[in-house]
């Protein structure tokens, strides 16, 4: 077991982008990892460079003819029919330079990751966390499960029980979809009711090892922190998991465009936090966030709890130069304030305990008992 996490990254990431108007069209693993980097908190030791997954470690969750068309859409482009076929060059997944080597290279990431903790520890994957990809098709930016393909390589290992705690303001519907029958992988996603693909209701007949709170529009850090100890930590501890895979995407904070969620930053360290000590070995992924400045910010944040460390209260100069180097030139982009350059600490955003969020908890528990 090593005792200090690991921090996957790959060069992939600084280069390729989805499109000019796409969502995604921003630069966020290369931020993190060079935010974490100018902040001393990278060491050689502690990084691997994310492998490419193989054809045949794909193969383990997803249909060889997707592949092969995933493959040939980078190397010569697809048919309508095809892109018809498998969702791919349509509906937000865009056929661009490196649309089968940058999902690969996240998938290889979350494989490795879970060979690294199979003795124990920690691996943290911010490319990671693509959990809408399906088995035959691309789905919501995503073209492959990483999450899916990294539980897998740890149950094939003989590591059970796991649980996934899925943190993104989107439910994460491929990974609960892809374990429903298998009774060995507990799915919980904390999600915004109403918004794409507009599943994961609280009340469900699926069984215990599915969870999901769907939380309305508004959701604040006092709501967050009242579903994460009544509901989400005492579903991980009565799971008493072999592994855990957190998927941190951070869509729900109050400064990403694409949710309507009221997060601050502080949450998700929070939760990080909490849920760590619950399981021998942890896969943090990374997942939805379209605001570049809020997601380096809040992604390296989550390293600094998984790696121990103080997060200052005002960024070195090297830090901030990350951040002002940044650029967001999407429809909905907000001018920088200040503070995204200056620190990485939100301000926390309290509030009440909605009834309807005490409500959502209430029927969760009932349905996954």
């Amino acid at each position: 077991m090593n005792d200090r996490p690991y921090f996957i990254s790959s060069e992939i990431y600084r280069h390729s982008r989805y499109g000019a108007k796409h969502p995604l069209s921003i630069s966020r693993v290369a931020a993190v990892t060079d935010l974490v980097a100018a902040l001393g908190w990278l060491p050689e030791d502690r990084f691997r460079d994310g492998p490419v997954a193989t054809r045949d470690q794909l193969l383990r969750f997803h249909d060889p003819d997707y592949i092969d068309a995933l493959i040939r859409a980078e190397r010569q482009g697809l048919s309508d029919e095809e892109k018809a076929r498998w969702n791919i060059g349509r509906n937000g997944n865009p056929i661009y330079g490196e649309v089968f080597r940058r999902p690969a290279t996240a998938a290889g990431s979350s494989i490795l990751a879970a060979s690294l903790i199979a003795e124990g520890g920690t691996v943290y994957s911010p490319a990671g966390g693509t959990h809408h990809g399906r088995r035959d098709r691309a789905s919501g930016f995503c073209y492959l499960n990483d999450p899916v393909l990294g539980i897998l390589t740890l149950l094939d290992k003989g590591i059970a029980p796991i649980a996934y705690v899925d943190l993104d303001a989107h439910h994460g519907d491929g990974v609960e979809d892809a374990f429903r029958d298998d009774l060995r992988v507990t799915t919980i996603s904390l999600h915004q009711a109403d918004l794409w693909p507009r599943s994961g209701p609280a009340a469900h007949d699926l069984g215990s090892s599915v969870m999901n709170l769907p939380v309305e529009a508004g959701f604040n850090d006092d709501e967050f922190q009242y579903v994460l100890e009544t509901a989400i930590l005492p579903k991980v501890s009565a799971v008493a998991p072999q592994a855990l895979v957190i998927q941190c995407g951070v869509d729900g904070l109050e400064d990403d465009p694409l949710s309507k969620l009221s997060l601050s930053n502080g949450v998700y360290r929070m939760a990080v936090a909490h849920l760590l000590p619950l399981a021998p070995r942890r896969i943090v992924l990374g997942g939805g966030g379209y605001n570049p400045y809020a997601v380096a910010r809040a992604w390296a944040g989550i390293w600094a709890v998984l790696d121990g460390h103080s997060v200052p209260d005002a960024l070195p100069d090297a830090a901030e130069s990350v951040l002002r180097a940044l650029d967001w030139k999407h429809s909905r982009a907000r001018t920088p304030p200040d503070r995204w350059f200056r620190t990485l600490l939100d301000p926390s955003n309290h509030g009440p305990v909605r009834d309807s969020t005490r409500e959502t908890v209430r029927a969760s528990l009932l349905a996954s008992r």
